[in-house]
């Protein structure tokens, strides 16, 4: 997509709209990982052609600078803009808002929305009363943050859902479990179906403000409702049953949403490896790390290191030699290996009194430091005679 946005602008038969550019900057972000080198070039280039005349390309560049926690040059665009006639809109205020609170303090956020306020062209609503109270939340001035979640839920519209999940996330990160329930309900009378994103939304928010019961009763509703079972909904809920320590209750939602024909994902496995993990069920996180495995040709995901090394720990504590060796040949193939894991297949060859293979060259293939321990375990295990004694 980059390359052919480069390819229009380059054509001078074709007609470049500010918002192209804006989506070029956006671009720009997520192919070459928020290079802001590139995208600060790019603006450069279009001030040189006296473009652009609206606030989508400052706004892209701002999100950007946000990103990147470059607050100061956020002020900088506002400042530009101001310069230059371009008019700023909600997002615009927004962004400042937030770069004021990391820069300056709440003083100076309350300026920016005062000239907001003034500024005819543009109509405040709830994003923006729902960015004030995370500024004023994140202060630790709670009863000015809920007065500003107030006013948002009164600019919400009837007719479209927008809003309502952002908020009641709002009311989430502030423990406030009347306020998750009452934005739940209300946004039950907008005509049409509720997205699986909203039922996860509410979910997570109910979890969050420590009520798993109401999550559990709306989990409930969304499956009598819904027309497939989607994991990504039951994966909220799962989580939630494993931080809590539930694994068997985790085990069971499990197997019902496979009977009801679900597909569990790379998230599903990661929170079933990790409850296996800490309920000390290590065959069954072996299991499910195969099967997490199997989904890596079509993701970027990537197990957590810890709960891989956890499994390399259980290798050496069997004295599954053959078992860690294949292992942590797998994982080289993704190159997901480490130094404990290394020191976890010295020790179990060390346990039984096995020569191991030529684990050094190994860990120079994965480019990794060797420390002290390492060293030393590599001398214990080149003690192993063919017949299993240790030489002196």
């Amino acid at each position: 997509m980059l390359q052919i946005s480069s390819w229009m602008d380059s054509r001078s038969d074709f007609r470049v709209s500010s918002s192209d550019h804006a989506a070029r900057l956006d671009l720009i972000a997520k192919v070459h990982e928020r290079n802001v080198q590139k995208a600060e070039t790019f603006m450069a280039k279009l001030q040189s052609y006296g473009l652009p005349v609206d606030p989508h390309s400052f706004n892209e560049m701002m999100k950007l600078y946000i990103a990147t926690c470059q607050y100061e040059k956020v002020l900088s665009v506002i400042d530009l803009m101001k310069r230059n006639n371009i008019p700023r809109n909600v997002l615009s205020y927004n962004i400042w808002m937030n770069a004021c609170a990391e820069v300056s303090g709440i003083a100076s956020v309350q300026l920016a929305f005062k000239e907001m306020l003034k500024y005819d062209m543009v109509e405040v609503g709830w994003s923006t009363y729902c960015t004030l109270a995370n500024i004023f939340r994140k202060y630790g001035l709670n009863s000015k943050a809920l007065a500003y979640l107030r006013i948002a839920e009164t600019k919400l519209s009837s007719t479209r859902r927008l809003g309502y999940s952002f908020i009641m996330t709002c009311y989430g990160a502030m423990n406030d479990r009347d306020g998750v329930i009452r934005l739940w309900e209300a946004s039950k009378s907008v005509p049409g179906t509720i997205p699986a994103a909203n039922y996860m939304t509410a979910i997570s928010c109910l979890i969050k403000v420590g009520d798993i019961g109401q999550a559990e009763w709306i989990f409930g509703t969304w499956e009598a409702e819904c027309r497939k079972h989607d994991v990504r909904v039951s994966n909220v809920l799962l989580g939630a049953y494993v931080r809590n320590g539930w694994i068997e209750k985790a085990e069971r939602l499990h197997i019902h949403m496979l009977e009801k024909g679900a597909h569990p994902n790379y998230k599903t496995w990661e929170i079933l490896i990790e409850g296996f993990v800490q309920s000390r069920q290590m065959d069954k996180a072996v299991n499910a790390l195969k099967k997490a495995l199997s989904l890596l040709k079509s993701c970027h995901w990537r197990p957590p290191l810890e709960l891989l090394e956890a499994i390399a720990k259980y290798f050496e504590e069997q004295g599954s030699v053959d078992d860690a060796n294949r292992y942590i040949k797998v994982l080289q193939k993704i190159n997901l290996t480490s130094l404990p894991m290394y020191k976890s297949l010295l020790r179990a060859y060390i346990n039984v009194d096995i020569v191991p293979p030529n684990i050094p060259q190994m860990i120079a293939e994965d480019q990794i430091d060797m420390d002290e321990e390492i060293h030393q375990l590599i001398v214990r295990a080149s003690k192993i005679d063919i017949k299993g004694n240790v030489l002196s």
